[in-house]
């Protein structure tokens, strides 16, 4: 069964949803609690952000144990009932599977440092001995500097860490490591969940470890590591020997993706669907990202338009939690917020593909305006400050403004704003993990519950709009027009044709018409004519 192409799906970070004991941290009793509230908004899968056992170094991605819960989070028995609840309503949930890397907490990663004799963990992860007094080759990091870090007790010896230095990379030559991941795989399928977000997937599977070009301003290495052969092998053996003895399916986080790797990921079977990242820098260099650039409404949607068109089916996003807040990027926040925000509804959940809406997505939430470097809990963004100040002749205060600006994750992973009470009804007051917004007073789900005409009501009409219409669930898709004011584009399924019309301009402006056109759903709740489309409008008109 393909629930993953009828569905929308809700992200939920865990330590931000809803904090149901008052610790400062989200936890499952707390999403438990909230159930009923997703129900009504239209979601059908829920993916869980890493809830495993984990120091925490990097919010969860650092998992020292895969088969228990973070007691911040709560208990087994706490995650059984969350299934259970979830079942009542007819929710699917989805697990966060983070397998390129483990904490360096794991018992794997403690066992393979050690040492003692014919040490079998030792082939569990990617560690190898330096070169004189230098690492072993010239790899970077994805949170910048050198991806080896020394292993204090072991003579020169150095294990890869793709991303934080607390995140070992496992070793995915050895056969053993194979095998305790399908087993981690089958322990939670085997408690009913409906498959897996897969973290940096196409980056597992390591094919040399030799030095790459001395030319590359960051990211080398990548060539060794992204896409190879062996990650397809792989995937497609988790195939065959787990994931299709279950009703479940798989999505990859995936970088450095053509359109012919993108396909290939699909027709082997390796994932299900996959999630690009190419339009993430509408707003800022894609060379060197923590350079902002102002936004222009072609480089979001010519991205995504192109893979519309290369693959059958794909995931899609405008946010996550680790991108920054869409309606902050995408339009304008300042004049026409609402508007921005709705148009942005409208055309995540008119494309092909399966949509991802990530928390507090639905009801607007921004980016923090006055986030100071003192508060940032974010180990990249920290990290990156460094980075900034070796590559460019600037001060800690400027590198932080260029990162906050583009980077930085925290501004997502605020506490979700359900109420204007204290703590924006996270919890009942206590300090919370990450700051609140200063805006939940205004911005939050009980005040736009109560507004017909408020993004959260406008979201929960454009979901059950999309759940109930076969056109946007199974329609082909045809791009129309690409500017940086007017976008278009048809959906079309068993002869009824939808054309999808967004203006991402501050101005009114003019579509000149070539078909007859009824409208079905728009983001504003006047009168309009097509040759006086208003700022930010969205609207999906059928084509008769």
């Amino acid at each position: 069964m393909n629930e993953y192409k009828e569905r929308v799906v809700y992200q939920i970070y865990p330590s931000s949803f809803k904090d149901s004991n008052n610790d400062g941290w989200g936890d499952i009793q707390g999403i438990i609690s909230k159930l009923d509230y997703l129900k009504d908004l239209g979601i059908g899968i829920i993916w869980l952000s890493p809830i495993y056992d984990s120091p925490m170094d990097d919010m969860g991605y650092d998992i020292s144990n895969y088969k228990q819960i973070n007691p911040r989070f709560g208990t087994m028995a706490d995650f059984d009932k969350l299934m259970v609840e979830a079942k009542k309503r007819d929710i699917l949930i989805v697990m966060d599977l983070v397998i390129n890397h483990t904490s360096t907490e794991h018992a794997w990663f403690k066992e393979a440092i050690k040492d003692i004799p014919n040490n079998k963990y030792r082939d569990y992860y990617i560690i190898k001995d330096g070169k004189g007094d230098k690492v072993p080759n010239n790899w970077d990091s994805a949170f910048t500097g050198t991806c080896w870090k020394k292993i204090d007790g072991l003579d020169n010896k150095y294990y890869m860490h793709l991303y934080c230095d607390t995140q070992a990379d496992l070793n995915y030559h050895n056969e053993n490591v194979i095998l305790e991941i399908e087993d981690i795989m089958k322990f939670w399928l085997d408690k009913g969940v409906y498959g897996f977000r897969c973290d940096v997937i196409n980056n597992i599977f390591k094919t040399s470890l030799q030095d790459d070009s001395i030319f590359k301003l960051y990211n080398k290495g990548e060539k060794f590591y992204a896409n190879q052969k062996g990650m397809f092998d792989i995937l497609k053996r988790f195939r065959t020997e787990v994931l299709d003895k279950y009703n479940c399916f798989l999505v990859g986080e995936t970088g450095a993706l053509t359109p012919e790797i993108g396909r290939e990921f699909l027709s082997s079977r390796a994932l299900d669907m996959f999630f690009e990242f190419d339009h993430i820098y509408a707003d800022k260099m894609s060379k060197i990202p923590v350079i902002k650039s102002d936004f222009q409404a072609k480089k979001l949607v010519e991205p995504i338009f192109k893979w519309q068109e290369a693959v059958p089916w794909i995931a899609n996003y405008l946010e996550n939690h680790d991108q920054l807040r869409s309606v902050s990027r995408y339009g304008n926040e300042k004049e026409f917020y609402k508007e921005t925000a709705k148009m942005l509804c409208l055309f995540l959940l008119s494309l092909k593909g399966t949509p991802f809406i990530y928390q507090g997505e639905e009801i607007g939430m921004t980016n923090v305006s006055d986030l100071k470097l003192e508060e940032v809990n974010d180990c990249a963004s920290l990290s990156t400050i460094k980075t900034v100040q070796k590559l460019l002749p600037v001060s800690e205060e400027k590198a932080w403004k260029m990162i906050n600006e583009t980077i930085c994750r925290d501004h997502a992973r605020t506490p979700m704003q359900w109420d204007d009470s204290t703590n924006a009804g996270f919890n009942e007051g206590a300090k919370t993990w990450l700051r609140m917004n200063n805006n939940f007073d205004k911005i939050n789900v009980k005040n736009e519950i109560e507004d017909e005409d408020s993004i959260l009501n406008f979201y929960k009409r454009m979901i059950k709009f999309r759940n109930e219409s076969d056109v946007l669930k199974y329609g082909s898709f045809e791009r129309q027009i690409v500017s940086n004011k007017i976008c278009s584009f048809y959906r079309t399924y068993k002869g009824r044709r939808f054309l999808i019309i967004l203006n991402f301009s501050d101005d009114i402006e003019t579509y000149w018409l070539k078909d007859k056109l009824s409208l079905v759903i728009s983001t504003y709740k006047e009168d309009f004519h097509l040759n006086a489309l208003p700022p930010h409008f969205g609207g999906i008109f059928e084509v008769i």
